[in-house]
């Protein structure tokens, strides 16, 4: 009886030790480090980067990699309840004598409610009534869980969605600008890129809080295979730098400042609840991973659409490099560690790729046309 009652004290610590996990991923509204929860996101991880390692295709890899969040939350809950019913089955050990065996189908009947196993004694009965109530909160919270997971799924999707035609697909921070001036005719560009970062603005924030809060998130990809809520923010923050290094005087400029601070203020928080590492105080002339020559080819196409430029390339360069370094890393780390679709100007993937230029329609054409 004395191992009996060890038992029962080490599965007290499984049982509140998952009940933790538990609440701390479904219920407290921020971050809560469930060592359980990222266990189970990390296994899940490597064996799809191992079911994926041989695939070069990027539209099979992202068909099979959108079976992972789903399938994160399906195993999350199985691991929860089988810990929950070994936990129970160690508590009631005493009240079994030891008895294994009916141990765990006192404890299967409590957490499935079946109600096949009857209780030994009154203790045992409170322990069956206590197992049967933690079933059903545990079950009932993760599909109480799914609308609020789903709701914040669609509302990140809409922004993404609607910024195709802007950046294409995969996104890419100066076709933002070039599609921006290229295809307005009547109306000020200006206006149309001030409202993109107010919006963007907001739809970082709401990412932020939302997707490190449930991490999970961050996996759940976009119904389009280069279609990415990642490398969507990172073209819409190398826009705002852009237009603040090239064109300081004119508007946007608070609208792209607001924007900028608060895409690399969610990358950070969002990767600190993913635990990786997020650097200090950026150096504003460090190297970063887009080069200079990029940085040119990309002015190069802003000046042949006619976008407006008031500095040369030797003098907008620093600055862009200045506030790229705000979220270069961070954005990098990111894209790898989900797998972003290979977008231009946010680094290597896991996998052997090549970046992708976004998709451009014959828009010269149609114009011309009419």
């Amino acid at each position: 009886m004395t191992g009996s009652w060890i038992v029962a004290a080490l599965g007290i610590i499984v049982v509140v030790g998952t009940l933790a996990s538990v609440m701390g991923t479904l219920v407290v509204p921020r971050g809560i480090d469930s060592r359980l929860a990222r266990i189970v996101d990390r296994g899940l991880d490597r064996l799809f980067l191992v079911i994926t390692r041989p695939i070069r295709s990027f539209q099979l890899r992202d068909r099979i990699l959108a079976w992972q969040a789903p399938l994160t939350l399906l195993l999350r809950l199985a691991v929860w309840v089988a810990l929950l019913t070994v936990g129970f089955a160690m508590v009631m050990a005493p009240s079994v004598r030891g008895d294994v065996g009916h141990a765990f189908s006192d404890a299967g009947s409590s957490m499935f409610t079946l109600g096949y196993a009857t209780p030994s004694g009154r203790g045992s009965t409170i322990l069956e009534y206590f197992a049967a109530f933690t079933g059903l909160v545990v079950v009932g919270l993760q599909v109480g869980y799914l609308p609020t997971f789903y709701a914040a799924f669609t509302r990140r999707e809409t922004e993404v969605s609607l910024l195709v035609a802007r950046a294409g697909t995969p996104a890419w921070g100066p076709e933002i600008l070039a599609r921006t001036k290229w295809g307005i005719y009547d109306g000020d560009a200006r206006e149309v890129l001030t409202d993109l970062f107010v919006a963007w603005e907001r739809w970082a924030a709401e990412v932020a809080e939302s997707h490190s809060t449930y991490t999970t998130l961050t996996r759940l990809r976009s119904p389009r295979p280069y279609s990415h809520w990642l490398t969507a923010l990172v073209a819409v923050m190398d826009a705002a730098a852009l237009q603040l290094s090239l064109s300081p005087s004119q508007e946007p400029k608070v609208a792209s400042r607001l924007a900028l601070r608060m895409g690399f203020t969610a990358l950070n928080q969002i990767a600190r609840a993913m635990r990786l590492p997020v650097p200090g105080e950026p150096d504003p002339d460090a190297p970063i991973s887009v080069s200079e020559a990029d940085f040119r080819a990309a002015t190069a196409m802003l000046r042949g659409v006619g976008y407006e430029i008031e500095r040369t390339d030797a003098e907008a360069w620093p600055h862009f490099r200045g506030w790229r370094a705000n979220y270069d890393g961070v954005a990098l780390r990111l894209a790898r560690h989900l797998d972003a679709p290979p977008a231009l100007w946010t680094g290597p993937r896991r996998w052997p790729s090549a970046p992708t230029a976004p998709f451009r329609p014959l828009l010269r054409a149609s114009r011309d046309a009419t």
